[in-house]
């Protein structure tokens, strides 16, 4: 089956992740999703809740045939660094063991896509992914509609 005709995922991962995806049909569907642990549970929880979901994304698509994510190379605390790290642990052992393919996008490359500029705001980011036609909740959503448009459609396509 073609990739055009296969779901392709774009994920801003982190403890509130933003996702976009394009579905079979094209069209195009976005959110966020938050792995915070409750009180009463551990810190791996988030993860385990992640690949599930992960799993459950791929179920309703129908077989995800290619997943993109934000690649951070600079994080604001060593606390976001460590979870960053085991999000994408996860996420490319889980496309490992499914043979799912899995790309790395710089933050930079993103936001000048969407933007033209490298070192784009988080307003910005929003302002620009809400001019093509999408309702982002915030700017992780915004991130990963920014990417599933970069990763599925060089010309940046509109809602």
């Amino acid at each position: 089956m073609a990739l055009a005709h296969r779901a392709v995922l774009a994920l801003d991962l982190g403890t509130t992740t933003g996702w976009a995806l394009r579905g079979r049909d094209g069209g195009i569907a976005s959110g966020t999703m938050t792995f915070r642990p409750s009180r009463f549970e551990g810190g791996g929880m988030r993860f385990l809740r992640f690949k599930g979901w992960l799993a459950e994304v791929a179920a309703l698509s129908g077989g995800l045939a290619r997943i993109a994510f934000e690649e951070v190379r600079s994080h604001a605390g060593t606390d976001a660094a460590h979870l960053y790290g085991g999000f994408l642990a996860h996420l490319s052992a889980w496309c490992e063991e499914r043979g799912v393919a899995y790309e790395g996008v710089p933050v930079g490359t993103i936001k000048r896509f969407a933007t033209g500029k490298g070192n784009a705001t988080k307003a910005a980011m929003v302002a620009a992914v809400r001019a093509r036609g999408f309702a982002p909740a915030d700017d992780n959503e915004a991130d990963a509609i920014a990417l599933l448009l970069w990763a599925t459609d060089g010309q940046g396509g509109q809602a």
